[in-house]
């Protein structure tokens, strides 16, 4: 994902080339020239374990907060994820907290794997994504249909802006800094709104890439307030239908 994303901040010289070595070698993926400091600035890159700690600490999780990481192999592994754990010890995942013999169960379904991740992830107290994936926008709108269970979306692009004036020297981690993104992040928590619409005018793939997923948010079309609507609205075929396509996007 960082490869075809062109997402390089925080990796070494080294490892910058080698995603970019990855990117062009693969022959069907057709932008190969990325600017990674504009996808960054865009908000289109993951934050990095160091700043979900950051993130995390500002919006006043406590460093006893048991945090479940749902992801695979993380690129640079322990080297990276170190500094997450430095702000909050609680750090576990799949590997973590199951047998070699139970995971090796899934050793040859990918799937399968994945999908442990998303269940914890659809039951956890709050789910945070560090970047908007397929799985991550499943997540979120099977949370949605099961109440609106907390789900906080990071503003990556406002973020970046906070993080580059951190690095800098013009803010430091403190009250005004955990100010500045609790505000930025009050109404991005999971909260019911209707599902955005495409924009004004757009037709074709234009309509479908501008409009919000199905799949990130089935508000009001199979919920009405906080509760899963009545099979008057919605029939039992429907609700499975709606179900397995979530599991089916998670893998």
């Amino acid at each position: 994902m960082l490869a075809f994303t062109g997402c390089t901040y925080g990796l070494s010289e080294s490892e910058a080339d080698e995603l970019r070595i990855m990117r062009e070698k693969t022959s069907h993926w057709k932008l190969k020239d990325i600017n990674s400091t504009e996808q960054r600035s865009g908000g289109n890159c993951p934050l990095t374990p160091e700043e979900v700690g950051i993130f995390l600490r500002a919006m006043g999780y406590p460093e006893s907060t048991w945090i479940y990481l749902a992801a695979g192999e993380i690129y640079g592994g322990d080297k990276y994820i170190s500094k997450l754990r430095s702000y909050f010890p609680n750090l576990v995942s799949k590997e973590v907290l199951a047998t070699k013999e139970e995971l090796g169960k899934f050793n040859d379904h990918a799937s399968q794997v994945a999908a442990l991740d998303y269940i914890v992830s659809v039951e956890s107290d709050v789910f945070i994504p560090s970047h908007s994936g397929n799985m991550a926008r499943a997540v979120e709108g099977h949370r949605r249909f099961l109440g609106h269970r907390k789900t906080v979306t990071p503003d990556r692009r406002g973020l970046v802006e906070l993080f580059d004036l951190l690095q800098k020297g013009e803010l430091m981690e403190g009250p005004k800094f955990s100010s500045l993104v609790t505000e930025m992040h009050k109404n991005r928590q999971g909260a019911p709104r209707k599902r955005y619409g495409s924009l004004p005018g757009s037709k074709g793939r234009a309509r479908l890439r501008t409009e919000e997923s199905f799949y990130e948010n089935p508000f009001p079309d199979y919920i009405e307030q906080v509760e899963p609507v009545s099979s008057g609205s919605c029939s039992d075929e429907d609700m499975r239908w709606f179900q397995l396509k979530l599991v089916v996007s998670s893998s």
